[in-house]
């Protein structure tokens, strides 16, 4: 497979640095195009991915193309690549974007799938949110459960669930990261070193989701097995329930979603 991308900022980027991480493609099986073409340059030369000046020659270049742009720019830059896209497979990562809008701007017959991924992807653990329809054939569907499935997992749900897994596992690394930050704060204020605060803290989250992954636990489940009676872990849950942790996370989401 040759997979080009239209746009490589930092979600192009990231999802190509992942499929190089993992060995899912080579380099020179990829290629990207970006307005800022020095800077293209510059974010492909290390890795050896080709830069192209113009979004026809990724078309032209590859089998599957990425239209990794910014949502407003979408029309801009397909509009005229409507024919040349005939044949491809095509994949947004394009916020927004789902099934019936791509139906509209594409040639008729046209295969697109519309996901929306996050930036653990770049490390090989991340989540690409798949819309349920899609035009894909059989064959490519598998194909790219297949290759970016070497780099996260690929939830698929209904149109109307798209902006809300979007939200929660593409905004939700934000969250995570300002909760590392918080727990680090909290180690160094306690006399642990700043480094070491977020290494500990980091695989700390880690080890905690590989752990319910793998286990098939329920979050609350887990959170008992750490909570003895009278212990300190409870006594630390209780605060946290005191000061609605749960109701931020929950509002941080409804803000989102404009609910």
């Amino acid at each position: 497979m040759r997979l080009g991308f239209i746009g490589f900022g930092n979600m192009g980027r990231a999802l190509a640095e992942g499929l190089l991480r993992k060995g899912a493609l080579a380099a020179e099986e990829m290629g990207a195009c970006a307005r800022d073409f020095d800077k293209l340059r510059r974010n492909t030369q290390r890795s050896g991915i080709r830069a192209f000046r113009q979004a026809a020659e990724v078309v032209d270049f590859a089998d599957t193309v990425v239209v990794a742009v910014k949502p407003h720019q979408v029309e801009e830059v397909l509009a005229p690549l409507r024919d040349a896209l005939r044949g491809k497979c095509l994949i947004s990562v394009a916020a927004g974007w789902c099934f019936d809008d791509y139906e509209r701007l594409l040639a008729p017959g046209t295969h697109h799938l519309s996901t929306i991924p996050n930036t653990p992807v770049s490390v090989g653990e991340g989540i690409i949110v798949c819309e349920r329809r899609h035009s894909l054939s059989d064959a490519e569907w598998q194909a790219v459960r297949e290759l970016f499935g070497r780099i996260g997992l690929l939830p698929v749900v209904d149109t109307a669930q798209l902006s809300a897994a979007g939200t929660i596992c593409g905004c939700g690394p934000a969250f995570i990261a300002l909760s590392i930050e918080a727990l680090a704060d909290a180690a160094v204020k306690h006399g642990i070193a700043r480094d070491e605060a977020y290494r500990m803290v980091s695989q700390m989250v880690v080890g905690t989701g590989r752990l319910q992954l793998e286990s098939g636990e329920l979050p609350a489940r887990l959170k008992d097995q750490v909570c003895s009676p009278g212990g300190t872990t409870i006594r630390g849950v209780a605060e946290l329930e005191r000061r609605g942790l749960r109701g931020a996370l929950i509002d941080a989401v409804d803000a989102i979603e404009g609910r």
